[in-house]
């Protein structure tokens, strides 16, 4: 008998689909009783796929008791009590993959769309407006000063892009770095400076509400927020009204609070520009995750160490 899987959430459909060739899988998202499912599946799961964002927590594992292993499509940071995972002896699995490319990349896409009006200025033809009026201009991307909040190997990747377009660059993060851009230990500061805030750093206790009234009204009326972290990293709250007010002058998020529920007054606003959480979301990431949960599956269930472990 094929070893049954429980999907937790839809993943990509390729790799969905080659997972149901091999296996027998529970889509739990898919069922129009959540509960009813996973009460019936949960004596014969031997192994769960679930997203790096989402997790599986220790109640899931705690009602799966054959369960063997934890395939994550994505490396979960904080969704996954890995210590709780090993003392039942559940294997648990990553795809570890460079996304620091796509995720800057997409920083600069969004600097450059709620900045020069690319979304709003679509928009505006496909309301049909143009016969009757002038567009709204936009603001030049060079010469704005990038400060990015978050000096890993994301912001290191903004920084070099943004370097192409012109900007200066300058950082904040908790310690100063080998690098030959300014570097700030206080984020108001950094705001203050900058023209445009891109924010990179990770989600953890210290970086929750990071970014913000101070940090926004530091901005200041002509700058700009891009948001490629998470959403909490960012006060939601102060942010809405720093932009209704128009204590800064636009938006560009792909991470908000509650995903995919998004706040109605964002989606009002014409100098905001909303994409759902696509920082590596392109083709090429995908298939390489996908590539990498399967093979996690294959070695675990044919007895051999699986080649993409969490440590």
């Amino acid at each position: 008998m094929k070893p049954e899987v429980l999907v937790l959430l839809p993943i990509f459909a390729p790799t969905l689909a080659v997972l149901e060739q091999q296996y027998t899988v529970h889509k739990l998202w898919a069922a129009p009783d959540r509960d009813a499912l996973f009460r019936d599946v949960a004596p014969r799961v031997r192994a769960v796929v679930t997203t790096g964002l989402a997790g599986c927590d220790v109640a899931t594992m705690q009602a799966l008791p054959k369960l063997e292993i934890i395939a994550s499509f994505g490396s979960p940071r904080f969704t996954l009590d890995v210590a709780a995972a090993k003392a039942r002896g559940i294997v648990c699995t990553r795809t570890p993959d460079v996304i620091t490319e796509s995720v800057a990349d997409l920083a600069l896409g969004l600097m450059i769309d709620v900045m020069r009006r690319i979304a709003a200025g679509d928009r505006f033809i496909r309301a049909g407006r143009w016969e009757k009026e002038l567009a709204r201009p936009g603001n030049e991307v060079r010469g704005k000063r990038c400060g990015i909040v978050g000096f890993g190997a994301i912001g290191q990747g903004v920084a070099k892009r943004a370097l192409a377009f012109d900007m200066p660059v300058c950082y904040y993060g908790p310690r100063k770095k080998e690098s030959p851009h300014p570097y700030f230990n206080d984020l108001v500061a950094m705001a203050n400076a900058a023209d445009v805030l891109v924010v990179c750093c990770p989600l953890t206790p210290q970086t929750r509400h990071l970014v913000d009234a101070k940090a926004l009204d530091a901005l200041g009326p002509e700058g700009f927020l891009i948001n490629v972290a998470r959403g909490p990293v960012v006060d939601e709250q102060a942010l809405i009204a720093a932009l209704q007010e128009k204590r800064i002058a636009g938006a560009g998020l792909d991470v908000f609070w509650d995903e995919p529920r998004v706040p109605e007054a964002l989606m009002t606003m014409e100098n905001v520009v909303l994409v759902p959480h696509i920082g590596t979301s392109t083709q090429e990431v995908r298939i390489e995750r996908g590539r990498k949960v399967l093979a996690n599956l294959q070695a675990h269930f044919a007895g051999q160490p699986v080649p993409y472990p969490i440590p």
